[in-house]
């Protein structure tokens, strides 16, 4: 049962000119906590959570997407930054030596509790609920599309690929959903042909290439054959940096997506803006 703590701070944030919030919710005797814009009178329909990195936090990851907010409200969205547990979170790499994972903290309680938070202030849609992150957030949209298919609508993945099958530590309800993949080539942390994934002092286990994610995701939700390929135009020829798009959909099916950027690290690609990317798609679901 989730308790509701009072307000902890309220600040401005220049960038995007709003009131930025933040609260938090009792899970399991730890406080939890999040961030988000004041959305004031405007109504919000839609909920984005977008998650950091292993390492991050959630109020520093607002920087990671101004141009979103600065049109949230005309389309009716309110942005979430949640932070993980002592900066990590608890997501389906089982050899992964986070305290997050070490102590199996409940993540999936604790994004139901945001749902329900929200959806308690603001006139969200539960159909409407969708995740981003990148890195070690993009490993959490993974667990919350793989665990909690019925309460968010679509994810979309930054630099992360899935756990290999002898490293995946959640169960798998196999439900389909929508889901992208941005994924750099030259990636050394987040190998794109699958491998060992280590961070700093923080080892993760083995991943699976990005073509077998993709494919994962693809299967089930009942495609075959090959996906339409498309290329995004070059907007930074400085950069060394191509993208391309690969796109299985058909109607009555979860569109599933794959950018990849040709020559992409373990960063944002320039060519693109990430979040606005992610809520286009999550828009056509």
């Amino acid at each position: 049962m989730f308790r509701l703590t009072l307000l902890i701070s309220v600040f401005c944030i220049t960038a995007v000119k709003a009131q930025v919030m933040s609260d938090s919710i009792l899970v399991e005797g730890h406080y939890r906590s999040f961030h988000y814009n004041n959305p004031g009178n405007s109504k919000r329909s839609s909920l984005m959570f977008v998650m950091h990195g292993s390492g991050g936090n959630g109020k520093d990851m607002m920087n990671s997407t101004i141009k979103l907010e600065e049109k949230s409200k005309d389309e009716k969205l309110l942005l979430v930054y949640p932070s993980g547990y002592q900066r990590y979170w608890n997501e389906c790499r089982k050899a992964a030596t986070s305290t997050a994972n070490i102590k199996n903290i409940n993540e999936n309680a604790f994004f139901e509790g945001m749902i329900n938070y929200f959806r308690s202030k603001y006139p969200i849609d539960r159909k409407k609920v969708f995740a981003a992150g990148m890195s070690g957030g993009g490993h959490m949209a993974y667990k919350l599309a793989l665990t909690m298919p019925k309460k968010i609508k679509a994810v979309t993945a930054v630099i992360a690929n899935l756990p290999d099958t002898n490293n995946l530590d959640c169960i798998e309800v196999k439900r389909p959903i929508a889901v992208m993949i941005i994924n750099g080539t030259e990636d050394p942390l987040n190998p794109y042909n699958g491998g060992m994934m280590v961070a700093g002092n923080v080892t993760f286990g083995y991943v699976r290439s990005t073509n077998r994610t993709f494919k994962y995701w693809a299967n089930l939700s009942g495609y075959n054959g090959e996906p339409v390929k498309e290329n995004l135009p070059d907007t930074d020829p400085t950069d060394g940096r191509t993208i391309e798009r690969y796109t299985y959909k058909k109607k009555g099916k979860p569109e599933v997506v794959l950018l990849k950027v040709i020559g992409g690290k373990h960063v944002y690609p320039k060519d693109i803006d990430v979040y606005e990317e992610a809520w286009e798609f999550f828009k056509r679901q």
